[in-house]
């Protein structure tokens, strides 16, 4: 090990969010000391566990603590735990270097915000807490001892850049934090971060909850009493916030609190929050999921991902169970029933909790189904179980109103007498589907469609079929008649003798790009339209699947022609009189262009394509 004084560099992300910190104003530099606090209780937390699965650590945990300490002549405020501790590597990894995915779009908020109290939000929801310590520290050193080891190491940095790291030979157990205050602003607070009422202060509101005793002197200074414990009526709003914000390192409140508790053939309390604001990772492969589990009040793991589904992973919060083994694994826990049980639980309490919030506080659930709509979506391809509770829950677009989302209920509810299924489409944006040929027959009609656009949309109306009795129709597939659109038996069938010539030659000239041509019931102003097989994917799946890496054939689709348009009228005109002209089957090719043009297609080749309209044109002036 080396013993001399090394002078490392930051990362450069950790540069620049330094940079951010220490010469930027921000609206509420208090939460230092929560950040501060919270990582030495996740300390404690890490060693209380380790020692149970390790018999053999040599680890001190006769009196597990966290202490603040102050020194007013020399400016220095210290938060000090006996925890876990760290190696000369861990202190290099967990703060030279911003480990974290998402940090570069961090960096990008935090420069684009104009809001101070913004970025103090931004700086919580991406989990670099520490970093916080250089808003009032023009110097900040830490001198850390991991459990079991017999050396030490001392890490001091100014937040310019550059960092140093030595060896130290006697540091106790555990980490002290030590902040080299900066000179009293008088204009910006009429306090200061060594008098001991404003520390008593800050931990009664960030850190009252939390589990180890925090001492300053000889006084404790906050409650340790674990909320989830306590009844609903004894514990302040103020409270629960403030724990939640400890969990999640999120700055903001939380949108709803849900607390449970279950007595009977196995026990366990649960306190859970639906945050206000998507986490920046919660679609990202490596996203932080889960809840914390505890065992008898024993802290056992953050983000338990056998207690909460992937559509749920937004959730935040502790379950403490009474009868789970306090050395239990991963792999235990996916087999464990009870564990299973306690899941499902929490599912259903969750769901029907957010359905509550639509019925009492309709605001509040636009917020939610803003921010996680998406994922919660992801149940109905995975949780089949509560595939109803899910659909209940679900708000789509839909072309009744471009002012709000309405539920499938709302969409039965206002369904026209005598019709039997739910209208829906989807696409890559609701311009490119309001735009689409397959909408003008139902938007003439007046009947209302859901308009689906988030990626998920596409997986999972192929698996539900129906809501309520009522099929889930898709108006770009398979046949669609509007209460006798295409007219009585008589009628259609002379139009389709009369159009079969034309629809003969059309698909034997279009055979490369559709596999079948008919009359559409569901035109009334363009030409054409390409229609998906009631049993085939759609063209946004297609896309779908290849971005994820699944190449497969692409599906030929149905030309559809609308048989009282002009150019189709015209076309099977012309081709009745003289089937042999030479631009007819450029007429057939630009007829294809347009129809998959106006769905939002891309042409496989948009310079003959834009070469042949263009002659087109010309020939007509």
């Amino acid at each position: 090990m080396t013993t001399q004084v090394e002078t490392l560099e930051f990362q450069a992300e950790a540069r620049q969010l330094l940079r951010l910190m220490v010469h930027s104003v921000y609206s509420n530099k208090d939460i230092f000391l929560r950040e501060l606090i919270s990582n030495a209780s996740d300390a404690l937390d890490k060693l209380r566990l380790q020692v149970m699965l390790d018999k053999e650590l040599a680890a001190d945990t006769s009196d597990l603590h966290i202490a603040i300490e102050v020194n007013r002549d020399e400016r220095t405020l210290t938060v000090r735990d006996n925890g876990i501790g760290m190696s000369r590597d861990e202190v290099i990894g967990l703060i030279g270097t911003i480990a974290k995915s998402g940090t570069a779009e961090l960096l990008r908020q935090l420069k684009e915000s104009k809001d101070a109290g913004r970025d103090a939000d931004l700086i919580g929801q991406f989990g670099v807490g520490f970093y916080s310590a250089f808003m009032v520290a023009d110097r900040v050193t830490l001198v850390t001892r991991r459990a079991g080891e017999e050396g030490g190491t001392r890490w001091e940095s100014t937040g310019e850049g550059t960092y140093t790291i030595e060896p130290v030979a006697d540091a106790p157990q555990g980490t002290a934090v030590t902040l080299h205050l900066k000179p009293k602003d008088e204009e910006d607070h009429l306090f200061d971060y060594t008098e001991e009422w404003k520390i008593r202060e800050l931990v009664k509101r960030y850190s009252d909850f939390i589990a180890w005793p925090i001492r300053m002197g000889d006084a404790t200074l906050n409650s340790m009493k674990a909320l989830w414990a306590r009844p609903r009526s004894e514990v302040s709003d103020e409270e629960y916030k403030e724990f939640y914000k400890h969990l999640s390192h999120d700055w903001n409140d939380p949108l709803e609190i849900i607390q449970m508790k279950a007595e009977g053939t196995f026990e366990y309390e649960a306190l859970l929050f639906i945050p206000s604001q998507a986490p920046y990772d919660l679609f990202l492969r490596e996203g932080r999921r889960g809840v914390q589990l505890y065992v008898k009040r024993v802290f056992i793991m953050d983000n338990c991902e056998e207690l909460m589904p992937p559509y749920l992973r937004f959730i935040k919060g502790v379950v403490d169970a009474q009868d789970l083994s306090l050395n239990i694994s991963r792999e235990i826990l996916q087999k464990d029933r009870q564990i299973q049980l306690i899941r499902r639980r929490l599912v259903k309490k969750v769901l029907a909790t957010v359905k509550e919030l639509m019925s009492t506080d309709a605001e509040r659930y636009r917020t939610f189904w803003r921010e996680f709509g998406r994922a919660v979506k992801e149940g109905l391809l995975s949780d089949f179980e509560n595939q109803r509770e899910i659909l209940d829950i679900c708000s789509f677009a839909s072309s009744a109103d471009p002012e709000r989302l309405t539920t499938l209920r709302e969409y039965v509810e206002r369904m026209k007498d005598g019709q039997e299924e739910i209208y829906f489409m989807t696409g890559e944006s609701r311009s490119t589907i309001e735009n689409s040929p397959h909408m003008e027959a139902f938007r003439a009609k007046e009947y209302e469609v859901l308009l689906l656009t988030d990626p998920v949309d596409e997986m999972w109306v192929e698996g539900i079929r129906e809501y309520d009795g009522k099929r889930l129709k898709s108006i770009a597939k398979g046949e669609v008649d509007l209460a006798g659109e295409s007219g009585d038996q008589p009628e259609r069938e002379q139009r389709e003798k009369d159009f079969k010539p034309l629809v003969s030659w059309l698909a034997e000239q279009l055979k490369e790009h559709v596999k079948e041509v008919r009359l559409s019931t569901r035109l009334t102003t363009s030409p054409a339209c390409l229609v998906t097989d009631a049993q085939d994917v759609t063209p946004n799946l297609e896309k779908i699947y290849r971005a994820m890496g699944q190449e497969g054939p692409r599906v030929k689709r149905i030309l559809e022609l609308n048989p009282t348009h002009p150019l189709v009228t015209g076309l099977r005109a012309a081709h009745a009189e003289r089937a042999d002209d030479p631009s007819l089957p450029e007429t057939a090719e630009l007829l294809y262009g347009t129809a998959l043009l106006a769905e939002g297609g891309d042409l496989t080749d948009p310079a003959r394509f834009a070469r042949l309209l263009a002659d087109r044109l010309a020939r007509t002036l």
